[in-house]
């Protein structure tokens, strides 16, 4: 089997596509993969950490409006174009899947007009403007959230999988995770994203600082990278209690998931799967300014199931935050109410439906 895989920009069109390789090898240990992405994209970094080869092809973003950069673009795209056929034709794969981003927009794309099997997955509620493009030329469209379906015209196309994740979240157990991250309160972790929050950081350190040390939880929050000096220069003017802890980025997530008693997170696709699928009531705070606003359907599709509480970022503030955080903490019948809820939202067999796909178009 031979599959080349494209999908880039965030990690959350990223994470996807190395979940679906992983389990393609894990299945056909004999199977070639191959990713296409951009050097200035995310992937460049991720995907040869986990071991996959890669090939990069020249490709950017579309503004919406008139502007010298779309002329660009424009060019690149030819360009981009261009060397996606060179290297489908030399790779000659049985399959080529998209998870989004505009790298994968000219792979799909040219992999379809070449005669290739082609497969997209889309993460979130609202579909991405490449992924709605796309849909009209591809085999195959899988959705995370079955709210999507009324976006894509073709519905024999469409198949409802849910999103995959890492299969730590189904092997940890809370008990290994609770040995892990030890706390004698009840443990709230707060992680806005893979690039951090300010939105949310701002807020966090509001509530310490009215709060102080007369908190009635324990906090295990994640920065983020680009933002942890920031917060750490704040703190210094505020007495924080040692048993909170205070990282750039977590690398394992399931076992802070598994570990904490309530997640206060923004709303991509892929942290509200791993937050079902670690089955913790949600704090939510979809970013503002994301493309076609996908991260406040994302998080309204998840509370109206009873998983989670939304707020949005305009109307974030520490006095909020704190109110909801006690809020689940100390009603037991709403927290027990909403961790069954979000077990019940889980689809921790993504994975393995995705892959009964992909078999089905090559078959």
């Amino acid at each position: 089997m031979k599959v080349v895989i494209s999908g880039g920009g965030t990690g959350g069109h990223i994470y996807p596509a190395i979940a679906i390789a992983n389990k393609i090898k894990e299945s056909n240990s004999s199977a070639e993969i191959l990713f296409i992405g951009t050097r200035e994209g995310l992937e460049n970094e991720i995907v040869p950490k986990a071991g996959f080869k890669m090939e990069y092809i020249t490709i950017s973003y579309i503004k919406r409006k008139i502007s010298l950069h779309n002329v660009k673009t424009g060019i690149k795209l030819i360009k981009g174009m261009w060397q996606t056929r060179r290297i489908l034709k030399s790779f000659k794969p049985d399959i080529v899947i998209g998870t989004g981003g505009f790298v994968c927009g000219p792979v799909l794309y040219i992999a379809n007009k070449m005669g290739f099997k082609t497969l997209i997955h889309e993460q979130n509620v609202f579909p991405g403007l490449t992924n709605r493009i796309l849909s009209k030329h591809v085999d195959k469209v899988l959705l995370s959230f079955s709210e999507a379906e009324k976006f894509f015209k073709n519905k024999e196309r469409v198949v409802v999988t849910g999103n995959p994740i890492r299969t730590d979240f189904m092997t940890v157990t809370e008990e290994e995770a609770k040995l892990k991250y030890k706390s004698h309160k009840p443990l709230i972790l707060i992680v806005g994203g893979s690039g951090g929050s300010s939105k949310i950081n701002n807020a966090v350190l509001a509530m310490l600082e009215s709060s102080g040390n007369n908190l009635s939880f324990q906090l295990l929050w994640a920065t983020g990278k680009r933002h942890y000096n920031m917060v750490l220069e704040e703190l210094k003017t505020i007495k924080l209690d040692k048993n909170h802890q205070v990282v750039p980025y977590i690398n394992n997530m399931p076992y802070a998931m598994k570990a904490c008693d309530v997640i206060i997170c923004s709303a991509g696709a892929i942290t509200i799967a791993e937050v079902t699928a670690a089955a913790k009531p949600a704090i939510l705070i979809p970013k503002a300014h994301t493309a076609e606003n996908h991260q406040e359907y994302n998080a309204e599709a998840l509370e109206k199931v009873g998983a989670a509480v939304m707020i949005k970022e305009k109307q974030l503030s520490s006095d909020i935050l704190l109110q909801n955080i006690n809020m689940l903490i100390t009603d037991k019948k709403l927290y027990d109410s909403m961790k069954k809820a979000s077990s019940n939202a889980s689809t921790v067999e993504a994975i393995d439906l995705i892959y009964k796909e992909i078999l089905k178009l090559i078959k």
